[in-house]
C-alpha cells in the first residue's frame, strides 16, 4: 500500500530497509504572514483562524479525543484537518511524538519544545526572518536530528505552516529550480496565479532574482521557520538512521535545501537516507506537478500512502478524493508508518481513522447538547 513515484530503485530501497521498523515523529509548528493573504490557503476559513491553525493541529495531535480543547481545530471550506490521520496513528502505533515550535504568532496551548525561532514575515516583503535567527534554528534542527537519532530505526518529520506551499515555491524557484505551475495547495485547484505573483514580488524585494543564491540567505528573505529546522534536523538524523520528510511540496522544498546547503556549505548529508512521503492526493493532484517536481529536484523518492477516503462514511474524508485539504501534520508519512510497520490496507487505515472521528463527533454534539 505504498507507492514510489521517482528514483525508483533508491525507493524500493528505502522502503526494504525499514519494513517493521519502528519510527519517531517530529512535528514541526511554523507559520508565514503569508497565510494570511486573503485566499492564499484553505487550512482556515478567515486570516484570523488561520493565525491559529498549526496550535490547533498540535492540540489535538498531542491530546486526541477532548471534550473540549483551549484551541478547537478550525473550520474548513470542506473537509477535516489531516491531523485526525496523524493521530489515528500515533495513537495506534503509540508512535513517540515531539512537537516543535519553530515560530508561531501565539503561545501553542500544548507542551512544546520552543526551539526560540520567530514566525516569518510575509515572504512578499523580502524579508522574512533575520538572517541570524535562520542559522540558529538550523543549528537547532541539527541538535535534534541528532537526539531524535537515538530513538528510533527512522525518523518521520512532519510539518504544519498554513501558506507553507507559497514559501516552499518561493523557496525553490531562488535556489534555481523552475517549480512554476508544479506545487500543491489545500484548495481543490491550485492558486497557481496568485502563488506567482507573490513570489515574484518576494524575489524582487529580496533582490534574489538570480539563480546562485545562498540557502540561508534565501530562508531568511522568503522562507518559513519550519523549512530550516526540518533541513538540519534530516541532516543529523541521516547520518545515524532513515528519514522520511512528511509532506508534498513543503518537503520537496526541505530536500532541495538540504540539497543546496549540504553542497555550498560542505555540510555531510546522507541523501540516500531521506525521503519524503505524502499523500496520493498531493503525489496526484491533477492541479499541480509532484512528481514532475521531485524530478527537477533530483535525486529524492517520492512515496505515497494508499490511504484512500473515497468509500468513507463520512462528508469530511470524501472532501479529500475531491481535493480539498490532501496532506498536512505528517499525515502522509504517518499512514506509510503504518504500511511499513504493521502491513496495515488502505481499509484498515480507513476504519482506524474514522473510529476516532467517530470518538471526536460523538464527544463534540454531547458537549454542544449539553
Amino acid at each position: 500500500m505504498i507507492y514510489v513515484y521517482s528514483e525508483l530503485q533508491s525507493g524500493f530501497r528505502w522502503l526494504r530497509q525499514y519494513s517493521g521498523a519502528s519510527p519517531s515523529f517530529a512535528c514541526i509548528l511554523g507559520f508565514t504572514a503569508t497565510g494570511l493573504i486573503p485566499g492564499i490557503s484553505g487550512a482556515g476559513a478567515t486570516p484570523k483562524e488561520r493565525e491559529y491553525t498549526a496550535i490547533a493541529d498540535a492540540e489535538f495531535l498531542a491530546k486526541g479525543v477532548q471534550a473540549d480543547y483551549t484551541r478547537p481545530l478550525p473550520i474548513l471550506a470542506a473537509g477535516v484537518s489531516p491531523t485526525f490521520i496523524s493521530r489515528a496513528v500515533v495513537e495506534a502505533l503509540d508512535l513517540p511524538t515531539y512537537i516543535f515550535n519553530a515560530g508561531l504568532p501565539h503561545q501553542p496551548t500544548v507542551k512544546t519544545i520552543n526551539l526560540g525561532g520567530v514566525a516569518a514575515a510575509c515572504l512578499s516583503t523580502g524579508k522574512a526572518m533575520p538572517l541570524n535567527k535562520v542559522r540558529h534554528l538550523f543549528n537547532q534542527g541539527l541538535k535534534w536530528g541528532e537526539k531524535l537519532a537515538n530513538t528510533a530505526d527512522y525518523l518521520i518529520i512532519g510539518e504544519c505552516v498554513v501558506g507553507g506551499t507559497t514559501t516552499a515555491l518561493a523557496v525553490l524557484t531562488a535556489l534555481g529550480i523552475e517549480a512554476k505551475g508544479m506545487v500543491n495547495s489545500s484548495h481543490p485547484r491550485c492558486n497557481h496565479t496568485q502563488k506567482w505573483s507573490v513570489v515574484q514580488t518576494g524575489l524582487l524585494n529580496a533582490g534574489l532574482l538570480n539563480q546562485s543564491n545562498d540557502p540561508f540567505t534565501v530562508v531568511a528573505a522568503i522562507g518559513d521557520p519550519m523549512q530550516i529546522v526540518s533541513a538540519g534536523m534530516a541532516i543529523s538524523a541521516s547520518r545515524r538512521v532513515g528519514v522520511m520528510l512528511a509532506g508534498g511540496t513543503q518537503m520537496l522544498a526541505v530536500y532541495a535545501l538540504i540539497k543546496a546547503i549540504a553542497l555550498r556549505h560542505n555540510v555531510s548529508a546522507q541523501l540516500a537516507q531521506i525521503t519524503v512521503g505524502t499523500t496520493r492526493w498531493v503525489a496526484e493532484d491533477p492541479t499541480g506537478n509532484t512528481v514532475g517536481l521531485a524530478n527537477v529536484i533530483g535525486g529524492v523518492s517520492l512515496l505515497a500512502t494508499g490511504l484512500n477516503f473515497a468509500t468513507s462514511r463520512y462528508p469530511s474524508f470524501r472532501a479529500y478524493s475531491l481535493g480539498y485539504v490532501k496532506e498536512g501534520v505528517g499525515a502522509g508519512g504517518c499512514a506509510i508508518a503504518t504500511h511499513l510497520k504493521q502491513n496495515w490496507t488502505s481499509t484498515q487505515l480507513l476504519t482506524v481513522v474514522e473510529t476516532l472521528f467517530a470518538r471526536y463527533r460523538s464527544l463534540r454534539m454531547n458537549s454542544i447538547g449539553q
